[in-house]
């Protein structure tokens, strides 16, 4: 295992400053950048389909690193990262543990997006004891209704996106609408806000990979959510075409205790249309 050093860097709390830096452990150099103060629990963010390093919206991850150390990462295969997508999210899951615990972490939250909330739900099923809270944000459940439709509406999409010369995540995560569309730009461009050391693009084959194994996982048989007793927070909008909204009710219904979100007027974006509004009670939430 090698890492590199950090113990003289000044602290960062802005993520389109954060410095890239990478661990090797199980034959995969991991890329991840970290933020915020160290010490305590760190919150670890779990990105989307097709997401690299450089798809984290920095206004949802600034408010979080003021106060806490906050890691984002590409899975194997992913970025900057080395290997191959594995063809399973458990899988990813695996690596997600290979590459916590090699940064020394016995104890973390979990942040997550998407794809990076069906991980997040494999990665606590099988490791209970390494996850205090959990964030899931534009997600469903292992099995849930429709997410092994995921693939045609990514392609559908890509398809509009490249009509009109613009970025999919446009089409996918928000409503073409008058609130939508802005937002929308908003995002693509907050995006864009680090210039420098920005991370390479998921590769053709690995966002393919990573597709099949969206379908594999939602034609599963579904998992014993009930053993989840974490703390958690369930956000989406209400309109989510990617996964179906539907689905955070569900996983709302079989996490007992948890706490659900759903955005008016907005779809699987909804937490970055809505980071005002979203970003203080999520910031609470990490911190009780």
């Amino acid at each position: 295992m090698s890492t590199n050093d950090t113990s003289s860097q000044p602290l960062t709390t802005s993520y389109a400053k954060a410095p890239t830096r990478t661990i090797t452990a199980g034959g995969v150099t991991y890329a991840y950048r970290e933020l915020g103060p160290k010490g305590g629990i760190p919150v670890v963010f779990f990105v989307h389909l097709a997401a690299t390093l450089d798809n984290w919206d920095p206004r949802i991850v600034d408010p979080i690193a003021r106060n806490r150390h906050v890691i984002t990462f590409d899975n194997r295969g992913v970025g900057a990262s080395t290997g191959r997508v594995p063809g399973s999210v458990e899988a990813m899951a695996d690596d997600a543990y290979t590459f916590i615990t090699a940064l020394g972490f016995d104890k973390i939250d979990v942040f997550s997006f998407s794809l990076g909330g069906f991980i997040a739900q494999d990665l606590v099923v099988k490791h209970p004891e390494l996850v205090r809270k959990l964030v899931l944000t534009g997600t469903g459940p292992r099995g849930g209704k429709d997410i092994d439709k995921v693939a045609r509406v990514t392609y559908w999409d890509i398809l509009r996106a490249t009509l009109t010369r613009s970025d999919p995540k446009e089409f996918l995560f928000f409503n073409r609408n008058a609130t939508g569309k802005p937002a929308a730009r908003a995002f693509v461009n907050r995006l864009e806000e680090r210039t420098a050391g920005r991370d390479a693009d998921i590769s053709v084959r690995a966002f393919q990979t990573q597709l099949k194994a969206i379908k594999k996982f939602g034609r599963s048989a579904p998992a014993d959510l009930s053993t989840i007793t974490q703390p958690t927070l369930i956000a989406n909008g209400d309109n989510d075409r990617m996964v179906p909204s539907v689905l955070s009710d569900d996983l709302h219904r079989r996490i007992k205790g948890s706490e659900l979100i759903i955005h008016p007027d907005s779809g699987h974006g909804g937490i970055f249309q809505f980071h005002e509004e979203f970003v203080p009670g999520a910031v609470e939430f990490l911190a009780r």
